[in-house]
């Protein structure tokens, strides 16, 4: 089992910043991708950003790119998402994914935080 816990969530005025962070912790398991997703009230779990562990790739929604970044420490098991220019519509909660690889069966399996709120008051 491969545990994911989130911090650093919060109330922010339009415009400030916050830095989501998400520590992986567990044994038997490689972590491959790690991704941030949001989810408001009623709607589908969105993806937000995503980054693979083996390489620099990154990927971004069209309505967070050039206003978050998504990094890792791949040394601690972590995952940043540095949010900039913040705005009312990313009021959501934002959850931490990792796909990871079971080293003794070769197969992947997916896990998710327990989310944190960010609000973003106008």
């Amino acid at each position: 089992q491969v545990q994911l816990v989130e911090s650093g969530g919060g109330l922010v005025q339009a415009g400030g910043s916050l830095r989501l962070s998400c520590a992986a912790s567990g044994d038997g398991f490689s972590i491959e991708y790690m991704a941030w997703y949001r989810q408001t009230p009623g709607k589908q779990r969105d993806l937000v950003a995503t980054t693979s562990v083996g390489s620099t790739s990154t990927r971004y929604a069209d309505s967070v790119r050039g206003r978050f970044t998504i990094s890792r420490d791949n040394a601690k098991n972590a995952v940043y998402l540095q949010m900039s220019n913040l705005i009312p519509e990313d009021t959501a909660v934002y959850y931490c994914y990792a796909n990871a690889r079971h080293r003794v069966r070769d197969t992947t399996y997916q896990f998710w935080g327990q989310g944190t709120q960010v609000t973003v008051s106008s």
